[in-house]
């Protein structure tokens, strides 16, 4: 996958969060609504049966969990990673995610394994205060792989796909209504060609509620 190709979640989630902070300036200037329809129960989500819904984007880095193969040859497991995402909740503090995460590549074999796909979590939140939020998750990752290389050396090359399980903890900082900063670390299995493997992921973002 290509650089650009790899960019353009990343440039469809930052669409949909400018969209929505946009709605939200047009809204300000109408009449005000009820007090029935402005609280947080009322609130839209793009996921069904769900409510006080938010988008977001984070990236950081990832670390693979596979082996280097034999030969000594360049072992790199680690690289940038990103994931865009949307959620809502159908509990105050239980909820559900939707989002689709790239983890970059490792460089083994003399060529790359290179992982993406998309997440679905449970997600619980524990508020700390009004802008103070530690959450978790788990869940499941359909994901596909690829691995290119010198064959050989211990490890099979060539492209997997399938589920596997995923789960997460993070913090959230509400630092106005709308907008919120997020630190994660969240680890997600894949089936590689060599076998199933994990691939954990530190990440920094935004999210945008509605």
């Amino acid at each position: 996958m290509t650089f650009h190709h790899r960019l353009v979640p990343v440039a469809l989630a930052v669409a949909c969060i400018s969209m929505g902070a946009q709605a939200q300036v047009s809204t300000s200037s109408a009449p005000a609504p009820s007090s029935s329809a402005s609280t947080r129960s009322d609130r839209m989500s793009v996921l069904p049966y769900t409510q006080n819904g938010y988008l977001g984007i984070s990236a950081g880095n990832s670390k693979y969990d596979i082996r280097s193969g034999a030969g000594g040859a360049p072992f790199d497991d680690s690289d940038s990673a990103f994931k865009v995402y949307t959620g809502g909740f159908f509990h105050p503090n239980v909820g559900v995610e939707l989002g689709y995460l790239n983890a970059g590549k490792a460089h083994r074999l003399g060529g790359d394994t290179e992982a993406h796909g998309f997440n679905l979590s449970l997600v619980g939140r524990a508020p700390l205060s009004e802008q103070f939020d530690l959450f978790g998750k788990v869940g499941t990752t359909y994901g596909r792989t690829r691995t290119s290389g010198a064959s050989g050396l211990g490890v099979r090359t060539g492209k997997e796909d399938g589920f596997g399980l995923s789960y997460g903890l993070g913090a959230r900082w509400a630092f106005t209504p709308q907008w919120a900063a997020v630190v994660e670390w969240e680890s997600h299995k894949f089936k590689f060609s060599d076998g199933d493997n994990a691939v954990k992921m530190t990440t920094v973002g935004l999210q945008y509620r509605f």
